[in-house]
């Protein structure tokens, strides 16, 4: 996955930290790109408009 593909608003499913193991995904609208990289080996970390941070699983 590239920074590139990644907008502000665009709606995506993440996993936080704390569910890393479990891989819950957690979906929402990117409020905030993270990641100053163009690519990083566990996905782009953004920011959700609902606050939560996570590293993007799927676009949708």
């Amino acid at each position: 996955m590239e920074r590139a593909h990644i907008q502000i608003g665009t709606r995506v499913r993440v996993v936080q930290k704390q569910d890393q193991r479990s891989g819950k995904l957690t979906e929402g609208v990117v409020q905030k790109v993270l990641t100053k990289s163009a690519t990083h080996p566990h996905g782009i970390k953004v920011m959700l408009e609902s606050g939560v941070v996570g590293r993007i699983k799927d676009i949708l």
